[in-house]
Parts: structure tokens; C-alpha cells; sequence
């Protein structure tokens, strides 16, 4: 039992617990919405998994649920381009898989079709096209998938925009308040306070699982690297056939080749991924196994200075779909969490999909495959 509280709230319609890009998203559109809301995290606004990761907005064909809620949050963000403060370094730079054998030039033709048959516009690259385009990547791949509809964002000023947003319309956020307990109706904070909501959100990332132990998370770390400088080195978000295999791998650690140019002139480097390991050290061999994998598609970054590396932590799910919706034990707690390396993307139709459901609004895809009940016994779990 949980000591009494010394100091209660006054009490909010939602309580937020998290500052990513989720939780910002999130106490945005609950702010649009008309409902009170209060903000709090443990740190300052993004210093997790937003802060960490690669500023993607995509759509992903792995499945239908993947590709029905990143397809949507994509349209929000496309809504909102033009109202994003410069600092976002909104860059609609697109996508570019890259296909290094027949066989991956055969997924490309399948993803192609998957995303024509829902009106999604990519173009198959012959080697000529793909070599024109991207002169940097080394001679001999096969071909590629361009995504131009796929952007690129600087997530944590992104996240930050939404919570001024939010503040704006009368949220408020407490910043440095660690949260210790989760409630229906509230959360209680390690000073001893009591912050009173309607109903209480957990959108903590990799931390949801600490306030939630029953919950089906697993942190999942991931190492970035970026470079100085070097405008037009590459055009497009570049992603290797093979990444999709690498990021759903739950056996081992692995890497896989995702470089991405930045407005900056900068290019970020990923990806890595490992689990049962929950220091944020530099692992020597994961990243040299990480560097390796993007030398062996772009040589010439031998060339660039790197000029920061850091770690950071994925909320993995054991279906790698999120958790969007009320928990499976208390109506009033909801959860938006679990989005392993698409938080960016989703954020926002994570956003909508939890206030349509605390409002019995009719929701524009279908909330099932992300509801938290799916993981009740004899569920996606087993």
C-alpha cells in the first residue's frame, strides 16, 4: 500500500504521463478536444525514446494494422506541414529502399504492388535510376522502391510544439514530478502529490512498463550516429530490403543499414537493436557492427566526421503493434505506448484514435488491432 498523499490536485478531465512525442500529441488533441489536461514527466519534455530516435514519418506495408494506422498518422502530419514551426526541419525528402539482390528486388515489386492497391504512389528503380538519384550509394545494388510521399522531421522540437500548443488551450505541465503509481483516476508523484484526473493516459514509452509491470513491453535499445555537414551527400531516407527483418528479429541483436539526410546538411545513421540491455553505454560492437552495415551501401561516409553518438530505448510489444486504448483492468487508465521505432510517425493518429475512444467518436480506422485487450489470456500473447 502507497502512503497517503500530502497535497491532492484539484483534478484535470485527462492526466498525461509522458513528454515524448506521444504524450504530446496526445495532450494535444485531448486540449483540441476541449478536455483539461495535465501533462507530467519525470524529466524535461523529450528526453526519451523522441529525443533518441530517427525523425521518420512513413508508411509501412509489414502488415495491415502497421500500415493502416502509419498511412493515417502520415495524413495528419501532411495536414499540419504547413503550420509546423520551422525548428521541425520538415524535409519531404521520401524514401528509398534499396533491393542488393534479385530477391529483394522481387520484395520491391511486392511492395509496390501493396502500396498501389491502396492508392499509395512509389516508383520501381531500374540500377540507372537508382545510381542517378543517390550517386553516393556503391555500384552493384539491383534497383530500389521510392516512397516520395515519406518525410523526415526533427521529432523532439516536434513534440515540443505540440505541448505549447496544448498549454495554450490550458494544460498544464509539470515537468521533473516522477511519477511512482498509476490510478484510474490519477497518479501519485514521488514528492507525495496526488494529481486528479477523469482519467489517467500512460504514454511513457519504454518506462510504461515500471508503473505497469503486466504490461507486455520490453525496452529495446537502438544506437544513432550523426555527422557534420554534407549537404546533398545523399537525397533521400535510405533503407535497406533487409531492415524489416532486422527490426523484428526478438532472438538476437542486430543491425541493419537506414541512413537518413537531415535539412541540416547532416545525415543520421542507424539502426541497431538489442534487448537485455538497459544501460545507455555505447556497445563497441554493436555500433561497429552498425557502422559497417552503412559502409557497406555508402563507402564515402568513410570519409565524413561523425560528430555524436548516442543509445536510446524502443517500447517493444511482443506483436510489435502499439498499445492504444483502456487497459484491461481499469476503464479509466488508458495506455499509449508500446510503439517500438514508429512513435514518430504515429504519434499523431495514436493521438486521435485514444481521444476518439475517450469520447465514443466513430474513429477513421479501426482501433481493434491496437486495443491493450488483445493481450488478455489466449490473446496475442498466448
Amino acid at each position: 500500500m502507497s502512503s497517503a498523499p500530502s497535497h491532492q490536485s484539484t483534478g484535470a478531465d485527462v492526466l498525461i504521463v509522458g513528454a515524448g512525442i506521444v504524450g504530446a500529441a496526445c495532450a494535444a488533441e485531448f486540449t483540441r478536444a476541449g478536455l483539461s489536461t495535465i501533462i507530467v514527466d519525470k524529466g524535461p519534455v523529450s528526453t526519451g525514446a523522441t529525443a533518441a530516435g530517427m525523425g521518420q514519418i512513413v508508411v509501412m506495408d509489414d502488415n495491415e494494422a502497421e500500415f493502416a494506422l502509419t498511412n493515417y498518422s502520415q495524413q495528419l502530419w501532411n495536414e499540419m506541414a504547413d503550420e509546423l514551426p520551422a525548428a521541425v526541419d520538415w524535409d519531404e525528402c521520401g524514401s528509398l529502399w534499396i533491393a542488393a539482390d534479385d530477391e529483394e528486388m522481387q520484395e520491391v515489386e511486392r511492395k509496390h504492388s501493396f502500396y498501389s492497391e491502396r492508392g499509395i504512389e512509389t516508383e520501381v528503380l531500374k540500377v540507372a535510376a537508382l545510381e542517378r538519384l543517390e550517386p553516393n550509394l556503391r555500384p552493384g545494388f539491383r534497383g530500389g522502391l521510392r516512397m516520395p510521399g515519406d518525410s523526415v522531421i526533427y521529432s523532439p522540437c516536434a513534440a515540443g510544439w505540440f505541448i505549447e500548443q496544448a498549454c495554450q488551450r490550458g494544460a498544464e505541465l509539470r515537468l521533473g514530478q516522477k511519477v511512482i503509481e498509476l490510478r484510474g483516476h490519477g497518479a501519485l508523484l514521488e514528492n507525495g502529490d496526488f494529481l486528479q484526473a477523469d482519467i489517467t493516459v500512460n504514454a511513457a514509452g519504454s518506462w510504461a512498463a515500471e508503473l505497469m509491470p503486466e504490461l507486455p513491453i520490453r525496452p529495446r535499445k537502438g544506437h544513432l550516429v550523426i555527422t557534420d555537414r554534407y549537404p546533398g551527400f545523399i537525397r533521400h531516407q535510405l533503407v535497406e530490403l533487409g531492415y524489416l527483418k532486422s527490426a523484428h528479429s526478438v532472438a538476437t541483436d542486430s543491425v541493419a543499414f537506414n541512413v537518413q539526410p537531415r535539412k541540416t546538411g547532416q545525415l543520421l545513421i542507424g539502426s541497431s537493436r538489442q534487448y537485455d540491455d538497459e544501460t545507455r553505454d555505447i556497445d563497441p560492437d554493436i555500433l561497429k557492427r552498425m557502422i559497417d552495415r552503412a559502409l557497406g551501401y555508402l563507402p564515402g561516409l568513410a570519409e565524413l566526421s561523425a560528430i555524436r553518438t548516442w543509445t536510446g530505448f524502443r517500447a517493444a510489444t511482443p506483436d510489435s503493434q502499439p498499445l492504444i486504448g483502456p487497459s484491461i483492468d481499469d476503464e479509466h487508465l488508458f495506455l499509449a505506448t508500446g510503439h517500438e521505432g514508429l512513435g514518430i510517425t504515429t504519434s499523431l493518429g495514436t493521438a486521435r484514435l485514444l481521444v476518439d475512444q475517450v469520447l465514443g467518436r466513430e474513429s477513421a480506422i479501426p482501433c481493434e488491432p491496437y486495443l491493450p485487450s488483445r493481450f488478455r489470456q489466449g490473446g496475442a500473447d498466448g
